[in-house]
């Protein structure tokens, strides 16, 4: 008889150690507190827009594709998707705009005739972020910190050697004002600290490991919409023999003799071998786990930011606008002030909008555009939302409307909000923060729970509030799905 795996959460880590684990052999069961499955990474649709509710920025598709072949199913069979040509649009209140093309010496050159930076500064800064990647993912990406075999493997020895280069002794800002010599190109770099909810003055300046995933490897979409990465491997998974439960909130991961027995859900025991966390790891520690011992250090850390979004369907069509687009703020450091000292909400955001139907066409009206509108915001400590989101929503169309020279109000048909208190309730993440613990220190990497328990055996957990995966950012949403694997802790 095989053994049983029971699975928290359907989130994409979720799912993917689901297909994991019944590619392995395991009886596989999935619970989950919503009606849909895929965490964060879900869709919106409102009267003729569709929307993806979460992460928008698809990179390394071949950690996908690994789960089909795994399996033994042919990825183009099942999922598509298409390279994009430019990988974002970044535009400045005094008129500036740059295509982040993805070709390398053609972005190079845009920047040295739109700003005045020499080409090179970009292809060697390129050239850095490759370096960091070569030398840490094999830490931060493949392997568990919490092993003593990934520290005295003949990578982590070579990297030893490096870390000079690696960025961990100066702020991400530091070192790009060292490499760049135009504030705006400084800025547009900053921004990859963004990706795991940190701040580029305070976090270490290994996160300059992001560009290269990015332009080095290169930005994607799925031609179905980002929420086609939760379906079509939900659907791998439910072929393979995996059990979804909905609407089924876990209420405790029962322990015995220091052993993970099973859950208990609406009063009823379910046994298993082993069980996986997908949840949040500091709200389950708080809720399903809160009988056991609490891993305090990890758990008192600082949090990530969290998420202001709009979607907003647009009766028009922008042609400069693209799929990914970066509206930046004047001062981008008292912004990040604002976010992590202060609480609040800076009165000139950075805004990024994510519209899809420049590449769907059918997710908003004929003539319309469907605007995932975002900016970045605290997580949440009791502020008042409601003020602080009519401010910014005010202050984000005010924002557009000098960029775009447009009445954008006037264009809005439809409207739905997402923040960082709804964030929490749809999702389980701590305090609405989208990234768990903040990464604004260089021992970030190393407060992250680890994969899987050192108290109670056969726990494990996934997702974006542990390590592996930890270092992670969640808009590089592929980067954590080969992070499903609990079988080799």
């Amino acid at each position: 008889m095989s053994q049983k795996a029971l699975i928290i959460g359907s989130g994409i880590a979720g799912i993917a150690s689901s297909i994991r684990l019944a590619v392995q052999g395991y009886q596989v069961e999935v619970f989950e507190a919503n009606s849909y499955p895929g965490g964060k990474l879900s869709e919106i649709t409102l009267k003729g827009y569709r929307f993806d509710a979460g992460p928008s920025l698809f990179t390394l598709p071949e950690q996908v594709e690994e789960l089909f072949r795994l399996a033994g199913k042919d990825p183009k069979d099942h999922f598509d998707y298409e390279k994009l040509e430019v990988a974002c649009h970044y535009f400045w209140e005094d008129g500036k705009q740059i295509k982040a093309w993805a070709d390398i010496h053609r972005f190079a050159e845009e920047v040295e005739t739109k700003l005045g930076e020499p080409a090179q500064n970009v292809r060697e800064a390129l050239r850095s972020s490759a370096f960091i990647y070569e030398h840490l993912a094999p830490l931060f990406m493949h392997r568990s910190l919490h092993q003593f075999g990934t520290w005295t493997n003949p990578q982590a020895l070579k990297s030893y050697l490096k870390m000079g280069k690696l960025g961990i002794f100066s702020t991400m800002n530091q070192a790009n004002e060292r490499q760049f010599q135009n504030p705006k190109l400084v800025q547009l770099f900053n921004r990859y600290a963004t990706y795991n909810g940190s701040d580029p003055y305070q976090t270490p300046a290994t996160l300059n490991i992001i560009p290269h995933l990015e332009f080095n490897i290169g930005a994607y979409f799925p031609k179905k919409g980002m929420h086609d990465i939760t379906m079509s491997l939900y659907r791998l998974a439910v072929d393979l023999g995996v059990g979804f439960h909905f609407n089924a909130k876990v209420e405790e991961i029962l322990v015995e003799n220091g052993k993970a027995v099973g859950v208990q859900v609406n009063g009823q025991s379910h046994p298993a071998d082993l069980v996986v966390n997908n949840m949040d790891m500091v709200n389950a520690y708080k809720s399903i786990l809160r009988k056991q011992k609490q891993p305090k250090k990890l758990l008192e850390q600082p949090k990530s930011s969290s998420a202001l979004i709009f979607y907003w369907g647009v009766k028009k069509e922008f042609q400069e606008l693209g799929l990914h687009n970066i509206l930046f703020s004047e001062d981008y450091q008292t912004e990040f002030e604002h976010i992590f000292k202060k609480g609040s909400i800076y009165e000139d955001p950075t805004v990024y909008i994510n519209i899809t139907s420049t590449h769907k066409s059918d997710d908003a009206p004929e003539g319309c555009m469907n605007w995932f509108t975002m900016i970045n915001v605290p997580n949440n400590q009791g502020q008042d939302w409601d003020s602080l989101i009519q401010e910014a929503r005010k202050n984000i169309i005010s924002k557009v409307n000098r960029v775009l020279k447009t009445d954008l109000e006037s264009l809005i048909e439809v409207e739905e909000i997402l923040e960082p208190r709804t964030i929490e309730s749809k999702t389980s993440s701590a305090n609405g923060a989208l990234y768990g613990n903040s990464s604004n220190n260089r021992f970030a990497a190393f407060l992250r729970h680890a994969n899987y328990s050192s108290d109670i055996k056969n726990l494990y957990f996934c997702g974006g509030s542990v390590h592996p995966g930890g270092g992670i950012p969640l808009s590089l949403l592929s980067a954590k799905i080969m992070m499903g694997f609990v079988g080799d802790s």
